[in-house]
């Protein structure tokens, strides 16, 4: 099991309002799942993920990536750079860095050696070998999305979370970006958890969905 979510609860202030954002979310992954989480704004997505991606701790449940339970873990940097990879919906690329920079900044983050090879390997897995001395200002919405996805697996991570990967992108660049997700699980056996509003991707047809038999596509539906 590659990550294993138990009774997950968290809560906000909103003066002297509690607002219950998560009301006790609980599900496991294997290697090579794909967890979609589909809901509107405001549903609670973006939180979950933001608990998954230890960029925040919940009020009280248990999450155990790779064999961590995070409530052991005093260096939660580690686990992000080593264990996490992440795909936002603005990209968040350095403008004054060019392409291989930009992708390999998890590599320096995380005080590994670059490996130059594996670099290369991705650039031609994702066709962008022709891009790799570009600035994010040269490139298109589609390259800045491949690019961020070529980011988040740099360091070969345990799962990648997404989060509204498709918001910023038109529905052909939408689907594309479905698409490679589903190639990298298949080619990579990747882990992938997924949030989004978006209607183009449900609209994907089921073919498109689960890679093989081996992959299991879950379905969360989070309350409005």
């Amino acid at each position: 099991m590659i990550l294993s979510v138990k009774n997950l609860k968290k809560t906000f202030k909103d003066g002297d309002k509690v607002l219950e954002v998560l009301k006790g979310v609980s599900f496991n992954l294997n290697k090579g799942d794909i967890l979609t989480i589909k809901g509107p704004s405001g549903s609670g997505k973006s939180t979950l993920l933001s608990l998954l991606g230890t960029l925040d701790q919940p009020d009280s449940g248990e999450i155990i990536i790779d064999n961590n339970n995070l409530k052991d873990i005093k260096d939660y940097d580690l686990i992000r750079n080593t264990h996490i990879g992440f795909i936002f919906q603005f990209h968040n690329l350095i403008s004054e860095l060019n392409v291989v920079e930009n992708v390999t900044i998890p590599t320096l983050i995380a005080g590994k050696k670059i490996d130059e090879a594996y670099v290369n390997e991705l650039f031609d897995y994702f066709d962008l070998s022709n891009r790799k001395k570009s600035f994010p200002l040269d490139l298109s919405g589609g390259e800045k999305q491949r690019i961020s996805a070529m980011r988040a697996i740099i360091n070969k991570p345990s799962i990648v979370i997404a989060d509204e990967p498709t918001g910023n992108l038109d529905e052909h660049n939408a689907i594309k970006m479905i698409e490679l997700f589903q190639k990298l699980n298949h080619d990579f056996n990747l882990t992938f958890v997924i949030a989004t509003h978006d209607k183009k991707v449900f609209n994907i047809p089921p073919p498109n969905i689960i890679w093989s038999d081996f992959n299991i596509n879950f379905l969360i539906n989070l309350p409005n």
